[in-house]
């Protein structure tokens, strides 16, 4: 399934910035992205970046400065899929299920509202990432007539904003991400009662 993976290669994870210096920054959301290309692809996906600058990636990549939604719904058609660069948990096997959902469209809600995957089976289906976007999808598939299948799934749940976002990709990561936070010396810290993370 053709699959876009939108990536903002200019300022990415400004959220991360209590933990990750600029150039960390750049480099952790760049491990991220590569995570993600590799279980798209092990799940059947023909990955294109849809990015906001030119990247180095083992992937097709479309630059493209304008509004995340404008610049997907230019490569939005039917059989399309969309998976956010972030999402540090997801493997082959839950984007391979996701792929496989039922639906005109079927969507991936994620944590505050935002929609973290989706794949789009009818033309007249166009995303709107402003605001609380998984709310707004169902309301443009529902307008459109189309059937939606919500499609939730522990392993697509989480993109990473939040420094509190990282003590999961310390647990349950399974690409690169974990490696290179350990690598930078981002620890699990339960000492506040709930696990989050320090540096050394």
């Amino acid at each position: 399934m053709r699959t876009l993976v939108p990536f903002d290669a200019t300022d990415p994870k400004t959220r991360l910035e209590p933990l990750l210096s600029v150039d960390e920054r750049r480099a952790f959301a760049r491990v991220l992205l590569g995570d993600v290309l590799d279980a798209v692809r092990a799940a059947g996906g023909d990955p294109v970046v849809v990015a906001n600058a030119d990247v180095d990636v083992d992937a097709p990549v479309a630059v493209d400065d304008r509004s995340l939604s404008d610049a997907v719904n230019a490569r939005l058609n039917a059989g399309t899929a969309v998976v956010m660069a972030d999402l540090a948990l997801a493997t082959p096997r839950a984007l391979g299920a996701l792929f496989d959902a039922s639906g005109d469209v079927v969507l991936v809600p994620g944590v505050g509202g935002g929609t973290n995957a989706l794949v789009a089976r009818d033309d007249a289906f166009r995303v709107d990432y402003h605001g609380a976007s998984y709310r707004d999808h169902l309301r443009v598939a529902r307008e459109a007539g189309l059937s939606v299948r919500e499609f939730e799934h522990g392993r697509l749940t989480l993109d990473v904003d939040e420094p509190a976002d990282v003590a999961d990709v310390l647990v349950r990561g399974e690409g690169d991400a974990p490696r290179w936070l350990r690598e930078a010396g981002v620890r699990l810290d339960p000492s506040n009662g709930r696990t989050g993370v320090s540096r050394d």
